[in-house]
């Protein structure tokens, strides 16, 4: 079977080549010298020419078909971008709210690929199968406003069509056997909903189904910040429990007919949770492995892990760039080629009793797992949990009763409900278990490091050539590998306590790159501040970027958040920063229902700002200034921060027009300053030539991102450029850093 996996992970490898570093007009040229090369195999013999042979095919085919998909279906889908038209869409799934409306995945006939299509609340009581007709906007799901995204191309969608018109549903192919997945997926949901309560409820949810929106935000924190959400990515861990039901029903002698089950249920689960990469993973090898024994084949882990790439890449070469299939993929390379090892050096190769070796397999897998996925979490979401091995110990056996208990209690409930309801004691207790074990260790200092902290980049990659170092070095059996967890330990605090030190003028000054929103952080001696925190690009999570930055830092309270005013780009990130960090207190400019509920549920202290305020602030001060517009916009009844450190000042203004920039010259007497937030994101109706004028900013900072406003408008970069002001975008430069001193 390692001829297959040598072909398979020759296509990935192409793919992935073609996808990250090869230009497109290079790809069938590569794919010919493949080939070529290939056809050399004529001069080699044994297995040296069949190794030359499958790699060269693999290479060419997957540059060839990569190729091809971009020209028969990424091209055709772009070409449509900026165009309108009246379409009949089919929904693939159930509908989700939006902020504006509902949005859902479909199918339009004559376009290829997958639709993402953003319309009236009404088409939430819609069902997948159902047609809808709409006169609909089309643009490239790959780029957005300039800005090259793979969030949709990796799942498949090439086009985003938004409505412009009124919405007519149809029954479609409704009643087809082809929607029975999702629309029992829904029944399951809708079940576990009367089953179980709160964050059980959507933990349940979410780990039996994959759908994780009903998630409180503290819930969704602490799982992340305890290096545990990877139980609810449905993957390799809930299939197998799966496998594990069924040899348990039909016995594990009973090989065809445990095959014969496990084939269509592990099918329908993967369509039934959405088809996500870390699943089709897990269905794919679980597949090879029940039916190799049946062609009186060996089980090979590399080959069934890389014959499932091949297949998920084939279907879409975009994948590549899907942060779940590299993630899950990672981990299993990890654990089929690490795992091993690192038990027999933790055990030294001993039968020590059933704990010692239930708590060794599990540090053993956690491991393996986090040495390819490591350097993945880094590079997109900034951190490394610390705390994995221990968290992973507590909670993973409880996991799998969770998920077979529940499956059971669901399943039960839909033949007599009461019988559900007893059965879902036991998974009720362990789903609480689990989630107040995550929010325990979430709190544990040091549980994990972030990579806004610079040097910690430079520690990764010290401790990968020390413990390879150590693995190349003979002798010394455990005693190198102890040395080197110690050096690695040691270099950790040395570059956690640089990071911290970054922070040392009288004020600094943090603009966060969140795409199009705000969020500033302030820092003066041991306090700290954080000026909203928000962004409307969905790509963002300006909470848990904020926390992150706080975090690294130093900062293990947030002494006062705040918020100029209550529009979504710069407050939707709140309740991720409430989750993973504690506030003192916020400061907003009048009551807002929705957000001081929020507020409420964290126990955080709220003031609103009438006067003029005056808070020390370190080495340096702020100066919170009330609302000063006129009429009901939001924008002009926001407050303004002026941060002061000696005779260097800092003026945020929030999203304010030019009319009430007026009014709050004329009602304060503010300082010629050295700094500039833009007011607006570099709106047109902002930062005018007057205020400007009057206090003299020598830096501008404009916190933006990928929009449809035309923000930073040409006349607010004329009027900076009149003036000869240095300008600092967040969407050219990304976090800009600045610092004021006495």
């Amino acid at each position: 079977m390692r001829v297959l996996a040598t072909f398979a992970a020759s296509f990935a490898a192409g793919i992935f080549l073609a996808q990250y570093l090869l230009p497109v007009q290079w790809l069938l040229p590569c794919a010919a010298v493949c080939f070529v090369l290939a056809c050399g195999r004529i001069f080699l013999r044994g297995r040296t020419g069949r190794r030359v042979l499958l790699i060269g095919v693999g290479l060419a085919l997957a540059f060839g078909w990569n190729d091809l998909y971009i020209l028969k279906v990424q091209q055709p889908a772009a070409a449509l971008s900026g165009s309108r038209q009246t379409a009949v869409m089919t929904l693939c799934e159930y509908a989700v709210p939006t902020e504006n409306g509902a949005k859902t995945t479909v199918r339009i006939e004559g376009i290829p690929g997958k639709v993402v299509y953003y319309g009236d609340p009404a088409i939430l009581d819609l069902r997948p199968g159902q047609t809808v007709t709409d006169d609909v906007y089309l643009e490239n799901a790959a780029f957005i406003r300039e800005e090259d995204v793979t969030t949709f191309t990796s799942k498949g969608v090439f086009l985003l069509a938004y409505s412009r018109g009124e919405a007519e549903a149809g029954e479609g192919s409704m009643a087809s056997p082809r929607w029975w997945p999702a629309r029992i997926g829904r029944a399951m949901q809708e079940k576990l909903a009367v089953l179980f309560d709160g964050d059980v409820a959507a933990f349940m949810t979410a780990l039996l189904t994959g759908d994780k929106s009903g998630l409180s935000a503290q819930a969704s924190a602490d799982l992340s910040e305890a290096g545990l959400y990877h139980i609810l990515a449905v993957s390799g861990m809930h299939c197998g429990f799966l496998l594990m039901m069924i040899t348990a029903v039909f016995g594990k002698h009973r090989r065809r007919l445990v095959a014969a089950m496990t084939l269509p249920l592990l099918a329908f689960y993967a369509v039934l949770t959405g088809g996500t990469p870390s699943v089709l993973r897990a269905c794919v090898m679980l597949i090879l492995y029940v039916t190799a024994p049946l062609f009186r084949r060996d089980s090979d882990g590399p080959t069934s892990l890389f014959a499932a790439l091949f297949l998920i890449l084939l279907v879409n070469p975009f994948a590549a760039a899907s942060v779940g299939l590299q993630l899950s993929f990672g981990a299993m390379a990890g654990i089929l080629l690490l795992t091993p090892r690192v038990y027999r050096l933790l055990s030294g190769g001993k039968w020590r009793g059933k704990v010692f070796s239930f708590i060794v397999t599990a540090i053993s897998s956690t491991v393996g797992a986090m040495v390819f996925t490591a350097p993945l979490s880094a590079l997109y979401f900034d951190t490394f949990h610390l705390i994995s091995p221990l968290s992973n110990l507590v909670c993973l056996w409880a996991a799998s009763l969770v998920f077979i208990f529940g499956l059971i209690a669901t399943a039960a409930a839909f033949v007599f409900q009461p019988l559900g309801l007893l059965l879902a004691v036991l998974p009720r207790v362990l789903a609480g278990f689990i989630l107040t074990a995550a929010h325990l260790l979430a709190a544990i200092p040091g549980h994990a490091v972030y990579f806004t902290n610079p040097y910690l980049k430079y520690w990764l990659a010290f401790v990968y050539v020390l413990f390879t170092s150590a693995y190349l070095l003979r002798g010394g059996g455990r005693r190198k590998y102890a040395l080197a967890a110690v050096l690695a330990a040691a270099m950790l605090v040395v570059t956690l306590r640089m990071g911290e030190t970054r922070y040392s003028a009288a004020l600094d000054a943090v603009v966060l790159d969140v795409g199009q929103g705000q969020c500033v952080l302030l820092k003066s001696e041991d306090d700290f501040a954080l000026v909203d925190c928000g962004s409307s690009n969905s790509w963002y999570d300006p909470g848990t970027i904020a926390s992150q930055h706080l975090q690294s830092a130093g900062c293990t309270e947030l002494d006062y958040l705040i918020l100029t005013h209550f529009d979504t780009d710069h407050t939707n990130g709140v309740a991720d920063l409430l989750s993973r960090i504690p506030v003192e207190t916020v400061l907003v400019p009048a009551s807002d229902d929705k957000l001081l509920a929020e507020l409420d549920a964290f126990g955080v202290s709220v003031e609103t700002i009438y006067d003029l305020r005056a808070v020390e602030f370190g080495l340096a001060e702020l100066t919170i200034l009330p609302p000063v517009g006129e009429g009901d916009d939001s924008n002009d009844r926001g407050l303004s921060v002026l941060a002061s450190a000696g005779e260097q000042d800092f003026l945020l203004t929030g999203d304010m027009s030019v009319a009430t920039e007026k009014h709050l010259l004329e009602q304060y007497d503010l300082p010629d300053i050295e700094i500039l937030m833009a007011g607006h994101h570099g709106s047109k109706s902002s930062t005018s030539a007057a205020l400007l004028d009057a206090l003299t900013p020598e830096t501008v900072c404009i916190s933006v991102g990928s929009n449809n406003y035309g923000h930073p408008t040409t006349e607010v970069l004329r009027r900076l450029a009149e003036r000869a002001c240095v300008v600092y975008r967040t969407d050219l430069h990304g976090t800009i850093r600045l610092s004021l001193n006495d």
